[in-house]
């Protein structure tokens, strides 16, 4: 039996990626691109996702060194426009996806947070931080209307 102390400890010893950006499009068009899997390809990776919640899907990239390129993930909450949030589960790492949609001037804010990296998880939560940095790039020239 686990010690809840030991979890709450553990728990406060996260780190999280935060990004956030305004897209010039409406919540409908930034939506589309987080939930329709075609799109979501495009910008983030492969995938067999559908936005149902509880749903496990995964997103695959090509396979590296130390990493079969595979993404185990599970719809967790989903609110049509305003949020949507999953399981993120790669090399020992057991994340959370959240994003928020937030209607602003001249468009949508996003703000995507990841949450559960360890203090032993140092170079996932920096891999993290520079790849969201990109993929938000991707969506960006997605939502502007590039194709990739």
């Amino acid at each position: 039996m686990s010690n809840p102390a030991e979890e709450s400890k553990a728990a406060e010893a996260t780190r999280t990626v935060v990004m956030e950006r305004v897209f010039a499009h409406p919540p409908e068009k930034v939506w589309r691109a987080l939930t329709e899997s075609k799109l979501l390809a495009q910008w983030l990776m492969n995938n067999d996702f559908e936005p149902e919640t509880g749903r496990a899907f995964q997103f695959r990239a090509e396979p590296m060194p130390q990493w079969n390129g595979v993404i185990d993930c599970k719809v967790l909450v989903m609110e049509p426009l305003k949020w949507l949030s999953y399981s993120w589960v790669s090399m020992g790492l057991e994340s959370v996806v959240v994003f928020t949609l937030t209607p602003a001037e001249g468009g949508t804010q996003l703000r995507m947070e990841q949450s559960g990296f360890r203090a032993d998880q140092e170079h996932a939560y920096k891999g993290a931080s520079y790849g969201w940095q990109k993929f938000f790039d991707g969506l960006e020239h997605l939502l502007d209307g590039g194709a990739r």
